[in-house]
């Protein structure tokens, strides 16, 4: 055996007990939550703006003239089709009837004597007693008694709507509106300010605009016809960011791109029984497109941005090594990315500790098992939704939903 003189072998000591410390005092590798992605199906969707309309509104207007005497419904309450709504004052239309239906007794007297006088002037006719001319005579009189009557007649008719009119009727079922006059006031036929106006609001109509670039690849990608196709499902965004319960059906699309804007307006129908969407309100539509095959939902607060702004993820293999993709973003859905090219099955996306991971390094990866609280924010992610995906600092901001789609 070798004997070291003291001071080395003191020194080779000291030595092996610094890599010793150094060994234990090494940090593990750092934690990161990942989730891991297979490809599947996924329905390609655009949100629209629009417009909730009256699927039937109608205008309350007078066709007489005249005083309103009576108001008859609930401002903002049901009405059915045949109810009254106003009555107007009916006295002189009820004085003119009588005076037509006075015509009409007349006319009729009138031609009953002509057809006496045309049988008498026939029957002394056939006896050689009466000339031709006085025979044409009597028959043209009996004529011009009967036509007569039928202008009587048809007066009274006039006189009669002209009276019926002077009770207002609902025309249509629905929910009325305030009402735009009072008992007292002098209403005209046709006058260019309605009483009242009928909505019918259930079902409802919902009006949005698609650009026609939009719509024209959506027409390649589904086929010719695809614009004017009924029964699609959609569903309705309100202006709170509530998701709306009942489910609606693309009805039509307007076929005419407007000129100024360049958007088409296509025309949703949705079933509104508690009465929550009202004419004029602002919704948003999310309408379906297309279906994209083999493609990864990939959680945003696990894709960044690199300096040239295309999207990257963090991808921990099997090594337990990170690994950078660039990805393919088709677009975004609610709090994911759909992404179409840069990943494989099974690949574990980081989507939390970024700011400890980095390409090359190990690090020690954790399935995430559950998704964040409603209404917090989750790891490396704004209270906004946005992610804050910490990247490299040489590869510049994080991804964000507004820029996300390539």
């Amino acid at each position: 055996m070798v004997s070291l003189p003291r001071p080395a072998a003191l020194a080779a000591l000291l030595c092996l007990a610094a890599a010793g410390a150094v060994a234990q005092d090494a940090p593990p590798p750092p934690a990161v939550s990942v989730e891991t992605l297979e490809p599947q199906s996924v329905t390609l969707t655009s949100t629209l703006p629009g417009r909730v309309r009256a699927s039937s509104e109608a205008e309350v207007r007078p066709q007489v003239n005249g005083i309103v005497v009576e108001r008859l419904f609930e401002e903002g309450g049901l009405v059915q089709e045949g109810d009254i709504l106003y009555r107007i004052d009916p006295s002189s239309y009820e004085a003119a009837t009588a005076q037509a239906r006075a015509a009409v007794a007349q006319a009729e007297a009138t031609l009953r004597a002509a057809e006496r006088e045309a049988e008498r002037i026939q029957t002394l006719s056939e006896r050689g007693v009466s000339s031709t001319a006085t025979q044409d005579q009597a028959v043209s009189t009996r004529d011009a008694a009967a036509a007569a009557l039928e202008v009587a007649r048809a007066q009274l008719r006039t006189a009669e709507i002209e009276l019926d009119r002077t009770e207002l009727r609902a025309r249509l079922s629905g929910r009325i509106g305030f009402s735009e006059v009072s008992q007292g006031a002098l209403v005209t036929a046709s006058q260019a300010t309605p009483l009242a106006t009928i909505r019918t609001l259930d079902p409802v109509h919902v009006d949005v605009t698609q650009s026609a670039a939009d719509l024209l690849k959506w027409r390649r990608s589904a086929g010719p016809g695809a614009a004017g196709e009924a029964g699609r499902d959609v569903t309705l965004e309100l202006a709170d960011g509530s998701i709306y319960e009942e489910t609606g059906q693309l009805g039509a699309a307007e076929p005419h791109v407007d000129e100024q804007t360049g958007v088409v307006v296509l025309r949703m129908t949705f079933g509104n029984p508690d009465g929550l969407l009202l004419p004029g309100m602002y919704v948003q539509v999310e309408m379906p497109t297309g279906t994209a095959e083999n493609v990864f939902l990939v959680p945003q607060e696990g894709v960044t941005r690199d300096r040239r702004g295309n999207p990257t993820a963090l991808v921990v293999n099997a090594e337990n090594v990170v690994e950078e993709r660039a990805l393919t973003i088709v677009q975004d859905r609610g709090s994911d990315w759909i992404v179409s090219d840069g990943l494989a099955p099974g690949d574990r996306v980081i989507v939390s500790g970024l700011q400890s991971a980095a390409p090359g390094a190990t690090v020690a990866a954790e399935e995430r098992t559950e998704a964040a609280p409603e209404g917090q924010a989750a790891a490396g992610q704004a209270p906004d939704g946005q992610e804050l995906a910490e990247a490299d600092p040489e590869d510049g901001p994080a991804a964000g939903p507004a820029d996300g789609a390539q």
